[in-house]
């Protein structure tokens, strides 16, 4: 096995043990954000309910206009920026966050950070 299948392997160990303790609601959705190597998605979904409130990637128009490369930090604080965008349209402030075991370093951190300072609080 590659080292590339074992880190997903860890990857996917630490997502199921963390979903194990959180849960978004109506009132405090989950933030769950998944990058590939070219894009990175987020969206809010109400576990209770099994609904996604919003969602923003790199794959929507208003996001990738400007970009050189959607797989980077820029690319990352542009859909954080629009996540917090779309959920305070819904008159959701508060979040859980779900970063689905990657870990919180690099585009992850750059997509948090741009929605705390859009006005999202987890």
């Amino acid at each position: 096995m590659s080292s590339q299948a074992d880190k997903n392997i860890a990857r996917l160990k630490r997502k199921v043990r963390v979903r194990k303790k959180i849960s978004g609601t109506a009132d405090r959705p989950r933030l769950n954000v998944f990058r590939s190597s070219s894009h990175i998605y987020a969206q809010l979904v109400d576990d209770t309910t099994g609904v996604t409130l919003a969602a923003a990637s790199t794959l929507q128009e208003e996001v990738r206009d400007g970009l050189k490369h959607c797989g980077n930090a820029e690319a990352a604080k542009k859909v954080g920026a629009a996540i917090a965008k779309k959920a305070l349209a819904k008159k959701i402030t508060a979040v859980v966050f779900d970063r689905s075991g990657f870990l919180y370093h690099g585009r992850i951190k750059a997509l948090a950070e741009a929605a705390r300072e859009n006005g999202l609080s987890f």
